[in-house]
Order: structure tokens, then C-alpha cells, then sequence
């Protein structure tokens, strides 16, 4: 079912994959007044639809949005609360990349009605579809998993120092699913990638937003480093590298599965 800022494929089983940040569109009302950075959407989460392309046969439903993480961060809270209070961070509509480099022209970085109206035109279908789907797949399973597939660079000197683990995992230091369906991922075999929950990342807003356990309503987010698929000098998909680290996801997935399905 696609609408006009996102895809949801619809699934037969109780997991939903959510994609907040692959998307790669930019509305060209608001590419007019950004910088030639911004029209590069460099931390695009990259290429993630086609690294879990096997998840749709195995019957998870999945949710990609239309336009980039420049236009609004789907995995931001709408009143601009920072996920993690003292560090440094992108806003709800980022002004600058990863890299510190500007997004917009001078003078025309988006007001607070520039952002409502994001909001609005963004951000709100994007999360009611979560929500609905959420909700579908309670009612018709009564058990609802959600996994927030994310990737990013494996350098990142503005976030983190050093080199970001492999496969980083985080349920809100506990909060956001049972802790034996984040024990039955963590010993899953990932070698000869390396792995953390909650560390540099701990699940972002959507992970802390729809988590709701005791309602069976469990949420995981995780955070994989663009080395295991990408060139990251060219930001090109890396098809050796993808098929090393597909069958990890995919036994991610169908441990997922399995958990919703107990």
C-alpha cells in the first residue's frame, strides 16, 4: 500500500520492520532553499529495503517512508525533546549533517510553522501507520513485534568516538520489549561481526514511543554499521559484503518471528 510519503507492505505474520531513515526524496519546495550538502542526502540509512529483501517472503510487514531524514526525522519526537539529554544531536528538522555542515541557505533554515506544517505533512502518516499497523497486528495475533531497522556510518566523530560496534541493539536500556526476546538476539551467533545493546544507541523515539510489553507490544531497534553492506568512501552497495551479513539478519528476523509467534 504505498501513500504519498510512505510504503507499507502489508505482512502475515506479527513482525513489523520499520525504515524511518530510507528514505531518499526531497520535496522540491524544500531542496529550493538547502545547500548542494543537503541534495547529496549523505546519512541516508542506505539501501535498507534491498539488505532486508528477504524479510517480505518470510511474512513480516515493512514501512519505508517516501523523503529523507533532511526533510523531518520520523524518529524524532514532534516537540523537539532531545532523545539524549547533554549530547550532541540532529533536530526534528536537521539544519545540519552529520558532518556539521549546513543543510540550508542562509536565512532560510524552517521556522516553527515551516515545522508544523512538516509535521503535519510528514511526520503524522508516517507514525499513524505505525500506529494502525500496530494495532492490526495485536488484534489479529495478539502479539505485536516491531523492529526499527537503522544503519549509519562507522565513524561518526560528532556522536561517537572511535568505531561503532556491528550490529548495535537497543530496547531503551530494558524498557522497550521482554528481556528474553532481546537475551534469545543477543545469543544468536554474529561472528564475526561485533555486537552491544545499548550503548551508543539505546532505540530512538519510535523504539520508546509504540513500546508497550505488558500489552505485548514489544519494540527493538537496531543500529547497523554501513561497513557490513557499504563502500563507505562511494556510499555504494557492497554485494559481497551484503551476502556475509544478510543470513545475520535474517536470523534476526526469524528469531523476531518466533518470539511474536510464542
Amino acid at each position: 500500500m504505498s501513500q504519498a510519503s510512505y510504503t507499507l507492505i502489508e505482512g502475515s505474520l506479527p513482525l513489523l520492520i520499520s525504515m524511518p531513515h530510507n528514505g531518499t526524496e526531497i520535496p522540491e519546495d524544500i531542496k529550493a532553499v538547502m545547500t548542494d550538502v543537503a541534495g547529496k542526502v549523505e546519512d541516508t540509512d542506505w539501501y535498507l529495503d534491498r539488505l532486508y529483501d528477504f524479510a517480505k517472503a518470510m511474512g513480516a510487514y515493512i514501512l519505508m517512508p517516501k523523503y529523507n531524514r533532511y526533510v523531518i526525522d520520523l524518529n524524532r519526537d514532534p516537540s523537539g525533546v532531545s532523545l539524549y539529554p547533554g549530547a550532541d544531536t540532529t533536530e526534528l528538522c536537521p539544519t545540519s549533517s552529520f558532518k556539521s555542515e549546513s543543510l540550508y541557505l542562509a536565512g532560510k533554515k524552517p521556522d516553527q510553522q515551516e515545522i508544523d506544517r512538516r509535521v503535519d505533512l510528514y511526520w503524522q502518516p508516517y507514525h499513524q501507520a505505525i500506529s494502525d499497523t500496530l494495532a492490526q497486528i495485536k488484534q489479529r495475533f495478539g502479539k505485536a513485534v516491531m523492529l526499527e531497522a537503522h544503519s549509519i556510518a562507522s565513524v561518526v566523530p560528532r556522536f561517537f568516538d572511535g568505531q561503532l560496534p556491528d550490529f548495535n541493539f537497543g530496547n531503551n536500556s530494558g524498557e522497550s520489549c521482554a528481556a528474553e526476546m532481546l537475551h534469545a538476539i543477543e545469543q544468536l551467533d554474529f561472528a564475526p561481526y561485533s555486537q552491544v545493546s545499548n550503548g551508543r544507541f539505546k532505540g530512538g523515539y519510535i523504539t520508546r514511543a509504540y513500546a508497550k510489553p505488558d500489552a505485548n507490544i514489544h519494540t527493538l531497534q537496531l543500529e547497523l554499521s554501513q561497513r557490513t553492506y557499504l563502500d563507505e568512501d562511494t556510499l555504494d552497495y557492497d554485494q559481497q559484503k551484503a551476502d556475509a551479513v544478510k543470513p545475520k539478519l535474517h536470523n534476526l528476523v526469524k528469531q523476531l518471528i518466533e518470539f511474536a509467534q510464542q
